[in-house]
């Protein structure tokens, strides 16, 4: 069973504490795939609303305990994030921990490819994700650039394809799903499958991916075909790279 923090709102899952609610609140992570949330106010909602007053409260009548235990002990991902040295606000959105900065940044600057195929037919993977007039997420995408995926940070650290699907239902205000029975917004039915395949550029080709799909690294000229099954497309079809990558 995943862990969940004490308000219902975060999970661990193994590495970092992740956001367990969608924004509009109709959607939770149960650690496995997005569920409908139920309509109605449960007893223990209600003590998790009257224990959110009691903190307001605490916070307007003992700000300097209030910020000491919220640095030392509240969980990894609800911690106050501080802010970039362009002035973007890093706060996370419900879907991800990944933040959407003023500008790109080019300390840490590579590419990987990701192609999604639906019973033998290339799905459109919108070219903006990640990207508004607002700013920049780390992980995002370029005009005239389809599935090409631009890993922009400020600090060198890893990424995964789960990380990219965060960004894109945080972009998108929607539940991006990939686990065992989603990709994106497509649910696989019972006689359907997902396979994943991950080319790193060296030669050897596309090789299949047994683990969990969101815990594939992002990597530089790394190609990923997420595949939904039957009929499969093996080996995947392939890619070349643009100049200027």
């Amino acid at each position: 069973m995943p862990q969940l923090s004490p308000d219902g709102r975060w999970f661990w899952d193994g590495t970092t504490w992740r956001p367990a609610l969608s924004p509009d609140g109709r959607w939770r992570w149960n650690g496995y795939s997005w569920v409908a949330v139920s309509r109605g106010l449960s007893a223990g909602w209600i003590a998790v609303i009257a224990a959110g007053v009691v903190v307001v409260l605490l916070a307007v009548m003992l700000p300097g305990i209030l910020l000491y235990t919220a640095a030392t002990n509240a969980p990894v991902g609800s911690q106050p994030v501080p802010r970039t040295s362009a002035g973007a606000s890093t706060s996370p959105s419900s879907f991800t921990t990944i933040p959407c900065d003023q500008l790109e940044h080019t300390q840490v600057h590579y590419h990987a490819y990701l192609q999604i195929l639906n019973q033998g037919s290339m799905v459109s993977i919108p070219t903006n994700v990640g990207r508004s007039s607002a700013c920049y997420y780390w992980l995002h995408m370029h005009s005239s650039e389809a599935g090409i995926i631009h890993i922009e940070s400020p600090s060198d650290r890893v990424f995964t394809l789960g990380d990219f699907f965060d960004v894109w239902s945080a972009w998108g205000h929607a539940p991006q799903l990939l686990d065992a029975t989603h990709v994106g917004t497509l649910a696989l039915t019972g006689g359907q499958k997902l396979a994943a395949y991950v080319d790193l550029g060296d030669g050897k080709g596309a090789a299949p991916f047994s683990g969990n799909p969101r815990g594939i690294v992002l990597q530089n000229h790394e190609v990923i075909t997420l595949e939904i099954t039957p009929p499969s497309v093996n080996p995947p079809p392939s890619f070349s790279w643009p100049s200027g990558f």
